[in-house]
């Protein structure tokens, strides 16, 4: 005679109670594993767990049977279930049954149920376990995904800053582990898009160069995009850009700024040469643009002007903190390039709290002896910074004394210099400057670049301050109201013409 089968723990005797009020008689179960599945395919495992609540009630959710959390019943089945190495379990604990259904190896699906609960429920939850499984592992998958594009887009930005403080064999040995090289020379480009459209722009901007370009996400403007893109697929021509044209026709919400060609050592510059570009292109139709022809200061200046700035940044070159968790030379000299482009929001690019961005900037003040809250100090800095890109010339300067008071007018006085603030200037002066265009730029520069005393001073509103300086923006082709603004070498520029005796 055959022996009779072992009891089956998740077979429950018929009961004598009415099923629960969302589990209608005539349900088959095959409808039911066809809603899982569907449930897990368009809402995930959160879906498949609230549907299951809804038709079962209790307690249901996942469980971690090596540090289990959760009611005590639940717990208690989850360690049983551990011990045994089970692919089920039962426990029935206070009046509740727990019913337990393993995942994989760590998790399994619990369920804490009044008993006597609904006879349809162990079925119903060992149908779930499969569709459960496969939406965890997917949903795992994804994590990973954006923990990892989350990392490559920290390690980029890493690149750029490197970049940005003319530190370049890292650079450029950070940016081989993930690709393209970076490009030498290059232009760069500056891409504004729409909210929540820089993935899919940088995915454009790859097929449109072939995989070459290196896109960073902008960490400042959250709406930008930087891309290094190598001459050779770079326009040839200010009015030709087919890159530019061919990226702002695919994406109708994105204007782009183009920089001149430069070597990658110059990319401070090529970055600022962009942005400003990009002020010009968001006039324009075609919502691109070049950066217009023109001297730049700091190849104008570094003749008469390479001593000054190493004399005038040596104090900050051989800065040595007093504490090792304080900032030491390098830090100092990429916060000041960081504030002096992006004042306030330099906090983001820096990763660091506005009172300590606030207390570095007094400790620069306090060691080359500037005041940072006026224009004067701010553009003498800014000038220093850029002809010693990289801390470059800081041995020059022979651990050296702070230059005397008249040093910099001395760097205006110089005819280079002097030719390019003529040619700087000349717009403002030109056919097609608007009425009184020069005596703003000179009410604006004397209150620090604030448009409130401005207005005040002029006698106008605050609004219409903000659209004469927006209309020289557009004369100039250049950025002045949003940073990096180029207000520092319009400071300069008139302090040259003054020194010459040459204002109008």
């Amino acid at each position: 005679m055959n022996a009779a089968p072992p009891p089956n723990p998740l077979k429950e005797p018929p009961i004598q109670s009415r099923p629960a009020p969302s589990q209608p008689a005539d349900r088959s179960r095959s409808d039911d594993v066809l809603k899982l599945h569907r449930l897990a395919h368009t809402g995930g495992s959160a879906a498949v767990l609230e549907w299951l609540t809804t038709r079962l009630g209790g307690w249901i959710g996942l469980m971690d049977t090596e540090q289990p959390h959760g009611p005590e019943a639940a717990v208690l089945g989850a360690a049983e279930l551990a011990a045994r190495g089970a692919g089920s379990a039962v426990l029935r604990h206070d009046g509740s049954t727990a019913l337990l259904f393993a995942l994989d190896e760590r998790r399994a699906l619990a369920a804490v149920l009044e008993s006597p609960h609904h006879p349809g429920a162990p079925a119903l939850l060992a149908d779930a376990t499969v569709p459960l499984a496969l939406v965890l592992r997917a949903e795992e998958a994804e994590r990973r995904e954006e923990r990892a594009a989350a990392a490559e887009a920290m390690v980029r930005e890493s690149v750029l800053h490197l970049l940005m403080n003319g530190v370049l064999s890292t650079a450029r040995q950070i940016a081989e582990t993930l690709g393209p090289s970076l490009p030498d020379p290059l232009r760069m480009y500056v891409v504004e898009c729409g909210t929540g459209e820089r993935t899919a722009v940088a995915r454009l901007f790859m097929e449109l160069t072939g995989g070459r370009a290196w896109i960073v996400r902008c960490p400042v403007y959250v709406h930008h995009l930087i891309v290094l893109v190598p001459t050779d697929l770079a326009a040839t021509s200010a009015d030709d850009d087919p890159l530019a044209g061919a990226l702002t026709a695919a994406a109708r919400h994105c204007t782009v700024g183009v920089s001149g060609r430069s070597p990658l050592r110059e990319a401070p510059a090529a970055y600022a040469q962009a942005f400003h570009a990009l002020a010009v292109a968001r006039g324009l139709g075609e919502r691109h643009a070049r950066f217009g022809p023109g001297p730049e200061l700091a190849l104008a200046a570094h003749g008469a002007g390479a001593g000054w700035a190493a004399a005038l940044l040596a104090p900050l070159h051989a800065y040595e903190p007093r504490r090792p968790q304080d900032p030491g030379a390098q830090e100092l000299r990429a916060t000041a390039h960081a504030w002096l482009n992006f004042t306030s929001h330099a906090t983001r690019l820096l990763k660091v709290h506005r009172n300590t961005l606030a207390g570095r900037l007094r400790l620069i003040e306090a060691v080359l002896g500037l005041d940072l809250g006026g224009i004067k100090d701010q553009a003498a800095l800014s000038l220093a910074l850029r002809l010693t890109a990289g801390g470059r010339g800081a041995d020059r300067a022979g651990g050296g004394a702070l230059p005397a008071a008249g040093a910099l007018d001395d760097v205006l006085r110089d005819p280079a210099t002097r030719e390019w603030a003529r040619a700087h200037l000349a717009p403002l002066a030109g056919p097609d400057a608007p009425a009184g265009a020069r005596e703003t730029v000179r009410v604006w520069l004397r209150h620090d670049a604030r448009l409130v005393p401005t207005a005040g001073a002029l006698g106008i509103s605050v609004a219409a301050t903000r659209k004469r300086v927006g209309r020289i923006e557009v004369l100039l082709e250049r950025s002045l109201l949003q940073s990096p603004s180029a207000r520092y070498d319009l400071w300069l520029a008139q302090r040259a013409e003054e020194l010459a005796g040459s204002t109008p």
